[in-house]
């Protein structure tokens, strides 16, 4: 199979199933006959801009795409990759990751040297976001939660 239709098949499994793990998905490719290998899986996972998203406490793959159908920025892919659950008290947004993956949102998030963020400090699995105001904080929440 060439790797166009690859993908395209790839697409329609996600677009019509809840997959949960890569695993799966490769189960199911092999049940239509493409033989993939995990690393290969991966690198078209991240290509195809596909997601996990989390609904009633599942996660499944999706893609990435905007309301519109555009692709998101390469925060929000962030936010929807890393992010676990977040909140924010006055001027501070706590954000829970996985491990180790809490420093890789404080990078991205200082990157975009966003005026309303004062700065980040990034442990193992949480990072916490000072804003110049408890507006800009409530604000930051939203745009992580409508992206989970």
């Amino acid at each position: 199979m060439k790797r166009n239709e690859r993908l395209n098949l790839i697409k329609e499994i996600i677009s019509k199933n809840q997959v949960a793990t890569q695993e799966n998905l490769q189960e199911i490719l092999e049940a239509e006959g493409v033989s993939i290998t995990q690393a290969t899986l991966s690198r078209d996972i991240r290509e195809m801009n596909i997601i996990k998203k989390r609904r009633d406490g599942k996660s499944f793959y999706s893609f990435l795409d905007g309301e519109d159908g555009r692709i998101q920025s390469e925060l929000q892919l962030y936010f929807s990759r890393f992010v676990i659950k977040v909140a924010s008290s006055s001027v501070m947004v706590v954000v829970h990751t996985r491990l180790g993956e809490a420093d890789l949102l404080a990078n991205a998030l200082d990157a975009e040297e966003r005026e309303e963020i004062l700065g980040t400090l990034a442990g193992a699995d949480t990072l916490l976001v000072t804003c110049v105001s408890e507006a800009a904080a409530r604000a930051l929440v939203v745009e992580i939660e409508n992206v989970l």
